[in-house]
């Protein structure tokens, strides 16, 4: 289906029952109302990010949700789109922490070095958060996370906000570094998102492990 190892690492998950429910549920909401990311679109973090070539999760709850906005990867949008507020702030924390000035948002430059930019819930309806919360999506890439707990090689987590906070029970290996803070939206950038360095933290942990940082 993705064409990449995650067929292989997810093959046993997408003959279970509740995929099968899901991808049936998915297949007519997208027939009957108008759903994000684009049907094609919504597997592009595993097509970005093949599974062995993962250092860096970043997590995201759903896609957003207004028209034109989602692209499959959490927190990124197309060029052509206006910024979002969580997206803005988080290039303000990036060019405060490390220097960079981004003008580019869409994050796919990003994924291509190996951040998987992954939504919790892969699919959202137009102008309704959430929409597509217990339908079968949070198990699915609970698995995904739970696949790279498995992984020798190190995985860095980010977990920004409470949502992703409470992702942190499915990583129980300790190879793996855990990068938290509030969540970068407005509501709450200022009580800890910025200030908290994750660009270079993220940086300094793949350097010391003799890994070729992320070029942000």
């Amino acid at each position: 289906m993705i064409n990449k190892k995650w067929d292989e690492v997810l093959a046993g998950e997408m003959k279970k029952e509740y995929f099968k429910r899901l991808g049936t549920f998915v297949k007519s909401e997208y027939r009957t109302k108008q759903i994000f990311p684009p049907y094609k679109n919504i597997f592009d973090a595993l097509r970005f990010t093949d599974y062995d070539d993962v250092k860096v999760v970043i997590l995201g709850q759903d896609p957003y949700h207004g028209l034109g906005e989602a692209n499959g990867l959490s927190f990124s949008v197309h060029n052509d789109v206006k910024r979002p507020p969580s997206l803005q702030n988080i290039f303000k924390e990036l060019e405060s922490d490390i220097g960079v000035k981004r003008d580019v948002n869409d994050l796919s430059d990003w994924a291509k070095q190996g951040v998987l930019l992954l939504n919790s819930i892969m699919t959202v309806e137009k102008d309704k958060p959430l929409s597509h919360k217990d339908k079968g999506w949070e198990q699915f890439t609970d698995y995904i996370i739970q696949s790279l707990n498995e992984r020798e090689k190190p995985v860095i987590f980010v977990l920004w906000g409470s949502f992703a906070r409470s992702k942190k029970e499915l990583i129980t290996n300790k190879r793996h570094p855990i990068i938290e803070s509030v969540h970068p939206s407005p509501l709450s950038a200022n009580k800890g998102f910025f200030g908290s360095r994750p660009f270079s933290k993220i940086n300094a942990i793949l350097e010391k492990n003799q890994e070729e940082p992320i070029h942000w």
